[in-house]
């Protein structure tokens, strides 16, 4: 297991294994489940956003008649496919990952710098669900021209995308500083005993 593996024994893919799941099977599948759940619900707003686009193009050019809200719900699916999957790519780490510099240095310094931009991944989605509420508040009572709906769900899947980065990195977190102390409780009473047992 990884968790009894001290970190100068750790290649490259244990360092990536810790980073990328928990080595608790029923945290892994809960967060996968929410990556899937996250990641299923943009590609639904995708194939609306699609429809949408051939309806006004049908409407302009068959009907003579421009269904003007198109463009409106257009943005409004655009900013919540982005946020949505950028969150989904924190969990998969294939977005607001910098592996450069942590492949460039020893296996413990890289632990620990994987750590370090977890944290900061952390505290970036705090800042933007935090923010985001406020901005959602703020911009409540306002309509969306054309839509009739308010104006403050443009900024929901900030927030979403906010609270779901703060939880893919913040569990990465957690389950990297359990492996740094378990392993290394571990590797200690290992070699204690071999040396116990030498006597």
């Amino acid at each position: 297991m990884l968790a009894g593996k001290p970190f100068d024994d750790l290649d490259g893919k244990s360092i990536a294994m810790i980073f990328s799941s928990s080595k608790d099977p029923m945290m892994k599948r809960i967060l996968d489940a929410i990556a899937y759940s996250v990641t299923a619900f943009s590609g639904v707003l995708l194939v609306v956003l699609v429809f949408s686009f051939g309806w006004l193009v049908f409407g302009r050019y068959v009907l003579n008649d421009t269904p003007t809200w198109v463009e409106q719900m257009a943005m409004l699916l655009v900013t919540s496919i982005t946020f949505l999957a950028a969150a989904v790519g924190i969990h998969e780490r294939t977005h607001l990952s910098v592996d450069m510099l942590s492949l460039c240095v020893p296996k413990r310094i890289s632990v620990m710098f994987n750590v370090l931009i977890d944290i900061c991944i952390f505290a970036f989605g705090w800042a933007m669900a935090v923010y985001g509420k406020e901005l959602v508040d703020f911009a409540w009572f306002r309509s969306i021209p054309l839509l009739g709906i308010p104006e403050g769900i443009r900024y929901l899947p900030v927030v979403a995308s906010g609270a779901l980065m703060c939880l893919f990195s913040g569990c990465r977190v957690i389950v990297a500083i359990q492996h740094m102390f378990i392993g290394q409780s571990v590797s200690a009473d290992s070699h204690s005993s071999d040396v116990n047992g030498d006597q």
